[in-house]
């Protein structure tokens, strides 16, 4: 039996990735803020689930939450942040305290409880950190901009990671996961010009593939696939560039865009 750390466990991503694991047999801690809902799938698990409430804007909440997963469960198997924050406002609109929950959601609670739960990963010889982070981690758009450079800093983060992990040679794989928009309701009002190049994702396929892609252990998963493009788009000239992801709706997805 495996032990899994989901951030975000309570809703969204994070709950069903956190049920697929559940499902599979594993031991999962939840760590989210939402506590009712921490409770109910604790009851829906008994065992199997353990519950930690945490809010990840708090370095000691982090803390605590580490020390209560490796205590409850030993060594962690698996650590997926999950948990994720928006604000879709224009860079003039955003102030200083909403940018600065979303870099403590977003960027600071994943970088510290790697750090915190990476030491046991080691020990124990095996381990597995999964960063979901967004296509806006690879493009950024407008009304996004404190959310697309969390995630960029998310997708560096992995790299990094990855990179530190490899010239130890330890035994631990990262995978990060670039979805582009999810309908859980954390976007609700976003729009997509061409669906059958950029669909707006369900959540039962997001959390499907990124369960399967996280048992694969795969380096990065990116979805829609046609979300790759942006590597090849962002050798066009500025201006080119820009254009194209105007003509895509890239630029203008998140003109309605209304959160929960």
């Amino acid at each position: 039996m495996r032990t899994v750390v989901v951030t975000g466990a309570a809703s969204g991503v994070g709950r069903g990735l956190a049920e697929r694991f559940l499902a599979a047999g594993d031991r999962v801690v939840g760590i989210d803020i939402q506590e009712a809902e921490l409770r109910a799938m604790a009851g829906a698990w008994p065992g199997a689930f353990h519950a930690v409430t945490c809010d990840l804007t708090r370095p000691h909440d982090l803390e605590r939450a580490a020390k209560e997963a490796e205590s409850a469960t030993g060594s962690v198997d698996i650590l997926i942040h999950s948990a994720g924050i928006v604000a879709g406002r224009a860079v003039a609109e955003v102030d200083n305290d909403t940018l600065e929950r979303i870099f403590r959601v977003n960027v600071f609670a994943p970088f510290t409880l790697t750090r915190l739960l990476l030491p046991g990963m080691l020990r124990a010889g095996r381990g597995h950190v999964v960063t979901v982070a967004s296509a806006g981690g690879l493009v950024a758009t407008t009304r996004m901009a404190a959310y697309a450079s969390s995630k960029f800093a998310a997708v560096g983060f992995d790299e990094a990671l990855r990179l530190e992990l490899g010239r130890l040679g330890a035994p631990i794989a990262t995978t990060v996961i670039c979805p582009y928009y999810i309908d859980t309701g954390m976007f609700s009002g976003v729009r997509t010009r061409f669906s059958w190049l950029l669909p707006i994702l369900s959540t039962d396929e997001a959390v499907a593939r990124m369960y399967r892609a996280i048992e694969k252990r795969r380096k990065r998963l990116i979805m829609p696939r046609f979300v790759y493009a942006v590597f090849l788009a962002r050798l066009l000239p500025v201006t080119w560039f820009d254009t194209l992801m105007s003509f895509l709706g890239v630029t203008s997805s998140m003109d309605e865009f209304r959160g929960r």
